[in-house]
């Protein structure tokens, strides 16, 4: 069945659009106020929609599972109320270490529910990683399973002082939602925080990224906008809450606008995928260049004899899609993929092929409505161009390389980084924020992606920091520095190199290698560890310090090794 879209001119919505409309379209709490977990839930539990299938869960191993809004209202009210037994505080942090099971939704919006803050982790992290995030947010809670535990909490829990309950869903955590009274829906102001996501940067430890309850106003309204969701839409996003999209887009979007959302807990295989496309009759699907990449590469087989015309939309995240991309979901579902930008930073959607005219193949597409963005000026060291009162020197004609900036003050942009208020600050200038993504725009204003402006790698649709893997690898007794790079690969975008100096008394050998890669994978998981690690006589660092991975990806792929003039030759 043919629908409107809920946007049908991109001009005129972006004339007539406001955050104050988008905010009145919302409930609200009665005394005022936002809590996301009641625009989720409640509004709609309490509404002609109760018995409406929220979530259907589609087990790794054939389990099948639904939920409607006023079950899932009543799971996350229970999770609340053993939080509140447990003394747990408005703002403390809860964790959540699980896979794609309905108990990690549960517990996401329960905690939003009783005012405290949600920061899932992505569960095939290593124990490193997870340690570092537990650590560095104070997480006081942690919602995971046994196996995971044993696994990867357990060997750094005695670095983990604030950690003081761990709920296990397949051991304790039923028998604590049986004896729990519902608890309270918290009563929140917009601008209290609601989730904790990490980053990662260049340097340092994960960034945590802090988002507000008034996040939720922009996740419903680009769901409605950009992923055009209506009542009887069934939605698919494919993303785990660990990362962003599967919890802007995963969980708090398609509840806050109605709609049964489908929730696979298994990875990615082409057939499985097609089969739940199709027997799920998914009508709108948010996905990664990365999965379709993969998809791309198992051929034409896994789709005959499939029925996907209930497939209405395909929209892709996570990284640049290639133009052969979205052709090739037109020619073979019937449906080209329309590319969408976002950061972690920014909590939702702000740059958009939308679905009221044809994509743009190759671009990202132009701001939504409500987002003002611009291509800014950058110096020869890769420093935005400031004017006198501070703001960025905007580039007004179009085919001119510059970092794309966005008029601060949209609901989702984030409040802070956690315990980094000099660094939140410094993702500012003059009222903008700087995104530290390179764009051109052309003469129609669409965006087009030119790369990246730091050294995070973008691995499967995963922000990946050197730091973190450098980190893990130098405390290998052979490994005395290590520089982690990114290289490109047709299907995951971008795989991560390593490069190492060993230690004294070390020498290079098949066996070491294996060894380094095997720590590698135990500390910091499959996703984000190095695909391959080579032994090198030297890292080169700048005068002041900082390493020159630009220099190691242009020697490793063969480029211009660029300006030189800050190496030192000395160390």
């Amino acid at each position: 069945m043919l629908l409107r879209p809920n946007m049908p001119s991109y001009d005129e919505a972006r004339a007539a659009f406001s955050w104050a409309a988008a905010r009145a379209e919302l409930d609200g709490l009665p005394g005022g106020g936002l809590n996301i977990a009641h625009e989720a839930l409640d509004r709609h539990a309490d509404g002609p929609r109760a018995e409406h299938v929220a979530l259907r869960w589609l087990g790794r191993d054939g389990d099948r599972r639904e939920l409607t809004y006023a079950q899932l209202r009543d799971f996350a009210a229970r999770f609340a109320g053993v939080l509140g037994g447990l003394g747990v505080q408005r703002g403390d942090r809860v964790f959540a270490l699980c896979p794609r099971i309905p108990e990690l939704y549960a517990a996401g919006l329960g905690t939003l529910r009783h005012g405290a803050v949600f920061c899932p982790l992505f569960s095939a992290f290593g124990p490193e990683p997870v340690r570092q995030r537990l650590a560095r947010g104070g997480g006081s809670v942690l919602v995971t399973t046994r196996a995971l535990h044993d696994r990867k909490v357990a060997p750094v829990a005695d670095q983990l002082p604030d950690l003081r309950h761990v709920l296990l869903v397949d051991e304790d955590l039923p028998g604590r939602l049986a004896a729990a009274a519902p608890g309270p829906m918290a009563a929140m102001a917009d601008d209290d925080p609601a989730l904790l996501h990490f980053t990662s940067g260049t340097t340092g430890a994960p960034k945590g990224a802090v988002h507000a309850h008034r996040a939720v106003v922009a996740h419903r309204a680009t769901a409605r906008m950009v992923l055009d969701l209506h009542d009887d839409d069934v939605y698919w996003c494919t993303a785990d809450p660990g990362w962003v999209t599967g919890t802007s887009y995963g969980m708090i979007a398609p509840l806050a606008c109605g709609v049964t959302m489908v929730v696979d807990e298994a990875e990615l295989d082409a057939d499985r995928w097609y089969a739940t496309l199709e027997r799920e009759a998914v009508s709108v699907w948010y996905t990664a260049p990365t999965a379709i990449r993969m998809l791309m590469r198992a051929g034409e087989e896994p789709l005959q004899g499939r029925d996907l015309s209930a497939l209405r939309l395909a929209f892709s995240v996570g990284e640049p899609l290639a133009a052969d991309a979205v052709r090739w979901g037109e020619r073979m579902l019937g449906r080209p993929f329309h590319d969408t930008w976002w950061q972690t930073e920014t909590g939702a959607i702000m740059v958009a092929n939308v679905p009221a005219e044809p994509p743009r193949a190759g671009s990202m597409g132009r701001p939504v409505p409500g987002v003002e963005a611009a291509v800014a000026r950058r110096s020869a060291d890769g420093e935005v161009v400031r004017r006198p009162d501070g703001g960025p020197e905007l580039i007004e004609e179009p085919g001119v390389d510059g970092e794309l900036v966005l008029r601060a003050g949209w609901p989702s942009m984030f409040t802070g980084y956690l315990g980094d208020d000099e660094r939140y600050r410094r993702s500012f200038a003059g009222g903008w924020y700087l995104s530290g993504d390179l764009v051109r725009r052309d003469a129609e204003g669409f965006l087009w992606f030119v790369g990246r402006g730091d050294d995070v790698i973008k691995t499967a649709g995963h922000l990946v920091g050197p730091f973190e893997i450098e980190s893990a690898l130098v405390e290998h007794p052979a490994v005395a520095e290590a520089a982690a790079i990114g290289i490109p690969d047709p299907v995951a975008g971008e795989v991560v190199h390593a490069k190492v100096v060993l230690a004294r008394g070390h020498e290079e050998s098949p066996a070491l290698l294996r060894e380094l890669r095997g720590f590698a994978r135990t500390r910091l998981g499959p996703a984000i560890a190095p695909r391959r690690i080579d032994v090198v006589d030297d890292i080169p660092y700048t005068k002041s310090g900082k390493k020159l991975r630009r220099l190691l990806r242009a020697r490793e792929l063969g480029l211009p090794e660029g300006d030189l003039s800050t190496l030192e030759t000395a160390r």
